[in-house]
């Protein structure tokens, strides 16, 4: 599916002829954009948290207790990925905190069986290396910092699989390769990795510890950043409020871009193509089914104008779905129940997942089961973007072109 280039919205949207206007809508838009990064920034401060007693006593029951932390971490954050696409405040600062996927041996020691690749760095272990040479120039890694992280170690040498800060980072250092395949099981590193004493395993558990730190410090400050930049005087706020027209042109860019491009393309029906578990977004910890159901909420939130906090309080408004129901009350039950049919084939995926198929099992050749499941989120994310464009058409723009992918819009050239 191809979506035509982007006009502008009609100047008479702009004027307040709905119940809901542009105006107010932007508002609930940014709102809510506001209190998911809220959300995102305290539960990764109560990970930071979690890191920090993980390094003091480690133990099987702190390393737990992390792991958890960062589950719960990525249910705010990932709902906060609609707002990606249509706004270059955020999508330009998301490579930090979500990038993946990662050359993992770039950070710390992997399997013997692991290969670089055509990546130089993909095996450098800083953790293990404390000074080595980066483009030409000596680096030295003796200290691990956040700015080191954020500086000098992430996407080094402009080469975007070396991922050395953010949620995937800190995964892969709490749970360590998934070595399993497309067979059942997440990765198992052990608490003695951390272990400041003899019994430390995987070697230099300080530095290991220390790199863990920095970047669980470093994502809370990411996002900070990204808190501040959608508060009442932050520039990602202004942008959409300050012209409705903008405003609603980046809701609906992130939500047919996300839906489409990204979730039922690169995350979801590549994989499928490939049978490669590799291709799985949360591949450490098996939490890929929770990433993707989690996204599917968050492109409804922009749609309804709601957001649930992580404490149970609603963040709502003038809505997207007020502005469509007013031009057109069938259009908009329609499209809800595609959001609604995309959560729901996104709810079934989880579902069997925490039941027992994980999603890497799902993956695999010749499971049928995992497949349809996959597929049926896929097709479903494809319907709902279509609603998305017809309404976009409703409300007086011109088609938006949505994040495309070759596995949705060329299959063939996925295995070129």
């Amino acid at each position: 599916m191809r979506f035509a280039p982007l006009l502008l919205l009609t100047t008479a949207l702009a004027t307040p002829i709905f119940a809901a206007t542009p105006e107010a809508v932007t508002q609930t838009y940014a709102d809510i954009a506001l209190a998911t990064y809220q959300d995102s920034l305290t539960t990764a401060q109560t990970l930071q948290s979690a890191i920090a007693a993980l390094i003091a006593t480690p133990s099987d029951e702190t390393l737990t207790a992390a792991k958890t932390a960062w589950l719960a971490a990525r249910v705010p954050y990932q709902q906060s990925e609609v707002f990606r696409f249509g706004n270059p405040i955020v999508d330009d600062w998301e490579g930090r905190v979500n990038a993946w996927p990662l050359d993992e041996g770039l950070i710390d020691y992997v399997d013997a069986s692991t290969t670089g690749g055509e990546n130089a760095l993909a095996l450098l272990n800083v953790i293990a290396t404390p000074k080595f040479t980066l483009s030409g120039s000596d680096i030295d890694a003796t200290t691990i910092t956040p700015t080191l992280i954020a500086t000098t170690l992430h996407e080094a040498d402009g080469i975007e699989a070396n991922v050395a800060s953010g949620y995937h980072a800190i995964e892969f250092l709490l749970w360590g390769q998934d070595l399993n395949g497309t067979n059942p099981g997440a990765g198992s590193r052990p608490y003695t990795d951390f272990l400041q004493t003899d019994a430390c395993t995987g070697g230099n558990c300080d530095r290991r510890a220390a790199y863990l730190q920095a970047a669980a410090d470093l994502l809370v400050s990411d996002l900070e950043e990204m808190t501040a930049n959608w508060s009442e005087t932050g520039p990602a706020r202004a942008a959409v409020t300050t012209d409705p027209t903008a405003g609603l042109l980046a809701a609906l860019t992130g939500m047919g871009s996300l839906s489409y491009g990204e979730l039922a393309g690169e995350r979801m029906k590549l994989g499928v193509l490939l049978n490669d578990p590799e291709e799985e977004h949360d591949c450490f910890s098996d939490n890929t089914h929770n990433s993707h159901f989690y996204d599917g909420i968050g492109i409804r939130n922009v749609y309804l104008g709601s957001y649930t906090r992580v404490d149970g309080s609603v963040v709502e408004g003038p809505s997207l779905s007020d502005l469509v129901a007013a031009a057109d009350p069938g259009m908009d039950i329609q499209l809800k129940a595609d959001l609604d049919a995309s959560v729901t084939a996104l709810g079934e995926i989880k579902a069997a997942a925490e039941a027992g198929l994980a999603y890497d099992q799902m993956l695999a050749p010749g499971n049928a089961e995992g497949e349809s499941l996959i597929l049926g989120g896929v097709a479903a994310l494809v319907t709902q973007t279509a609603s998305i464009d017809r309404a976009v058409t409703l409300l007086g723009l011109s088609r938006i072109s949505f994040e495309g992918s070759d596995s949705l819009d060329n299959p063939n050239a996925v295995f070129q």
